[in-house]
């Protein structure tokens, strides 16, 4: 299976700018405490924006208060379950690609599962069935390919996926599984979050990841009628009548310069936090002992004295046992003190030399 598109001026001059900042990016060293600070920033906001393009109501900061402290939302109770399970996705993404696991159908179900009903439900299977996109006036805007040919059809891309990895550059091969999952549309629901979700965990595992210091999905709902209009590579709303065959050439334009937008802020964000290398030396003499979940949940801190197991069993995406576990061990080791020793409001906080680095 091959897709059509053509390497423009405009598309040379984005993935030009995205390798320059790139190369920059992983040239900086920041203090781990810093980094990780970035990367939830950017986790909590990817959840934000993908949702609110599916209509989630939460705020942004109610979004993060949901993530990082476990706040309920009245009324909102199914807004707040979204961006769990978007946060959950992201971290699953995340795991996926430090392992170096390859895009496979079985993960894509998997991965579609996390976002739309939590990460401890079945697999989702392709739909059985035919779905229709309507406007607001119930207007048919695109009709998808038949049910029968849904597995062919993710079976295609998938192999397209892993036969292009040494062929196309990285960017392009993330901007165009986007385009052709949302187009095959392979679930009832939920398509657009896993097409999203998708590109960018093709970009943590070719290296790509930017520290994972991006949110993609910012500069979609920035414009959001723009990212839809980019998506209609065909005036026809049939898939069999022009939409299987389109040049998508328009999309990756669309694709790779908001990608390349997106870098550029996330060098200049990183760039104004660079600190010295005497901070630098010190922060890495601290954190070099701690794990990557250890590194993760410091990252609180900086919004926050002390944090409790329900801040970690949210964050890390465990449940309360292995939170409090956690915790215990962590404050054997030395870089947490318990703060209030309550059985059921038991807090703890930073022990002084790691207080420092905030």
């Amino acid at each position: 299976m091959s897709y059509q598109f053509n390497f423009t001026s405009s598309i040379v001059r984005s993935l030009q700018t995205i390798e320059r900042v790139r190369e920059r990016v992983s040239l900086t060293i920041l203090p781990p405490l810093i980094a990780e600070r970035l990367r939830l920033r950017a986790h909590i906001r990817s959840t934000h924006f993908s949702t609110r393009i599916e209509g989630n109501r939460l705020t942004l900061e109610e979004t993060e208060k949901v993530l990082q402290q476990g706040h309920a939302v009245p009324d909102k109770e199914r807004d707040v379950h979204e961006v769990e399970r978007y946060y959950q996705a992201l971290q699953k993404i995340e795991t996926w690609a430090e392992k170096g696991l390859p895009i496979t159908e079985d993960r894509l179900c998997k991965l579609h599962t996390i976002l739309y009903y939590g990460r401890r439900s079945k697999a989702t299977p392709y739909r059985d069935g035919q779905n229709v996109i309507r406007d607001r006036e119930g207007a048919v805007v695109y009709l998808p390919p038949e049910a029968s040919d849904v597995p062919d059809l993710m079976a295609e891309l998938v192999s397209w996926i892993q036969s292009s990895w040494e062929e196309l550059p990285i960017p392009v091969i993330a901007g165009t599984a986007h385009y052709q999952f949302v187009t095959i549309h392979p679930f009832f629901d939920g398509n657009g979050r896993s097409a999203r979700t998708l590109a960018t965990w093709i970009l943590y595992r070719g290296d790509y990841d930017l520290g994972k210091f991006f949110a993609l999905e910012e500069f979609y709902a920035e414009d959001l009628q723009g990212y839809y209009n980019a998506l209609i590579t065909h005036p026809h709303h049939n898939y069999y009548f022009g939409r299987n065959t389109a040049d998508i050439t328009l999309w990756l334009d669309y694709f790779l310069s908001g990608m390349a937008a997106v870098f550029e802020r996330v060098a200049q964000e990183v760039s104004r936090s660079v600190h010295t290398d005497a901070e630098t030396d010190t922060a890495w003499e601290l954190l070099r002992p701690l794990d990557h979940r250890s590194r993760r949940v410091l990252g609180l801190f900086s919004g926050q004295e002390t944090i409790q197991s329900s801040d970690v069993a949210h964050l890390l995406g465990i449940s309360s046992r292995q939170a409090r576990e956690l915790l215990q061990r962590w404050t054997a080791e030395g870089w947490l003190i318990m703060a209030d020793p309550s059985r059921r409001g038991r807090k703890y906080r930073l022990a002084e030399p790691y207080r420092q680095l905030l």
